[in-house]
């Protein structure tokens, strides 16, 4: 789902104001979004113009876990003669 998110100001307060997409509709949001800050911009009192999107193909598990016990990260090389990454170029 994508979630268009934006603040309409009248007497002075701001109300919350939102409104879903599909998630495969990201072009209309995109389009909804820019009405509005066209619409800001023409003196509406609008603000807050925002897009969020939580994907269900690019959203992993909740909350954060431990690394894997085999996974090794490291800042430098242990042994400089040991190669890292992958060989480039033809081969």
């Amino acid at each position: 789902m994508i979630v268009v998110f934006w603040m309409e100001h009248a007497q002075g307060q701001g109300q919350p104001q939102a409104r879903s997409f599909a998630s495969d509709a990201l072009a209309q949001a995109l389009r909804w979004a820019e009405e509005l800050r066209a619409r800001r911009k023409a003196g509406e009192a609008i603000s807050h113009v925002a897009i969020q999107s939580e994907l269900p193909e690019a959203v992993g598990p909740a909350g954060v876990a431990d690394a894997p016990a085999d996974y090794a990260h490291y800042k430098r090389r242990i042994d400089p003669a040991i190669p890292l990454g992958r060989p480039s170029g033809g081969s």
